[in-house]
C-alpha cells in the first residue's frame, strides 16, 4: 500500500508493523520513516503521533491491511473471533484518535459475506460513529467497494475490498476499471472510455526462468479451494 501511495504523491509519516523481517525490509525501503515494531494493540495513538511529529487533525491519511487470514478463502474463516480480525477495530481506534482527513482499509473481498455480514457492519457502524475533540464534533462519510486487481492492468484476478472514509463532507468516487476482457477491449464503456485488454499472466512472467515446484503448502492450501467455494461462495 505505501508504493502505491507514494506513486500517487503520498509519503509515509510512520509505519507500525509486528513481524520483525517485515519491519526491516520497512526500513532498508524507506530509511527516513519512523518503524514502530510491536503489536498495534499494545500501541497508543499517541505514540504513533509522536513518531509522526503531528497532531490530531494534521494527518492527511491513514492507510492499512489489517491481516486477512481471518476472513480470507484460503484461512479458517474466523472473522471477528479470531484475534487478527478484531485488527480491523484497532486501526479504526487509530483513525478515531488521530482524526485524519480520509482514510483507506484493504482486505479481501470475504470480510463482507463472514457470518452475513457481521464483520462489515461493524466495521462500517464504529467508522461511522460521530467523534468529540477540542470542543467540535467530526464524522467520517464511509464507503466501500470490490475492486478487482485485473480491471486496473494486474495480471492476475484478485478481489479486495476497499473502505474509505473522510471527514471534510466528499462524496468518494471508485475508480472505474481501465481494463476488461478481450471480447470488451477496445470496445467503449458506459463512462465513454475506451478499455485495455487484460494483462495476461504471460505478459508478466513469459520472460522468466522456469519455476521451482510449488512447496508441499501451496499444494495442500490449492486442494481446499473448491470445496470452500462450494461451502462459502467465494
Amino acid at each position: 500500500m505505501d508504493i502505491g501511495f507514494h506513486a500517487a504523491g503520498f509519503s509515509t509519516a510512520v509505519a507500525v508493523e509486528q513481524d520483525p523481517s517485515c519491519c526491516n525490509t520497512l526500513r532498508l525501503n524507506m530509511p527516513d520513516t519512523p518503524v514502530i515494531e510491536g503489536d498495534i494493540t499494545s500501541i497508543t495513538t499517541q505514540v504513533i503521533l509522536e513518531a509522526a511529529k503531528v497532531n490530531p487533525l494534521e494527518i492527511d491519511l491513514v492507510i492499512g491491511g489489517p491481516p486477512c487470514q481471518s476472513f480470507s478463502l484460503a484461512g479458517k474463516r474466523m472473522g471477528m473471533d479470531d484475534p487478527r480480525g478484531m485488527l480491523v477495530l484497532e486501526f479504526l481506534r487509530v483513525v478515531r484518535e488521530a482524526l485524519p482527513k480520509c482514510f483507506v482499509m484493504e482486505n479481501v473481498k470475504g470480510m463482507i459475506n463472514w457470518s452475513k455480514g457481521k464483520a462489515l457492519e461493524a466495521i462500517m457502524t464504529e467508522a461511522s460513529q460521530p467523534i468529540k475533540y477540542a470542543g467540535k464534533e467530526y464524522k467520517y462519510a464511509v464507503s466501500y467497494h470490490v475492486l478487482n486487481a485485473a480491471d486496473f492492468g494486474v495480471p492476475q484476478f484478485r478481489e479486495r475490498v476497499f473502505i474509505v472514509g473522510n471527514r471534510l463532507g466528499k462524496t468518494f468516487q471508485f475508480p472505474e476499471p481501465t481494463h476488461g476482457p478481450s471480447n470488451q477491449a477496445r470496445q467503449i464503456d458506459l463512462f465513454g472510455k475506451q478499455l485495455k485488454p487484460y494483462k495476461t499472466v504471460q505478459d508478466a512472467i513469459s520472460t522468466l526462468p522456469p519455476a521451482t515446484p510449488p512447496s508441499a503448502m501451496a499444494l495442500r492450501v490449492s486442494q481446499t479451494i473448491k470445496d470452500r467455494i462450494k461451502n462459502h461462495g467465494y
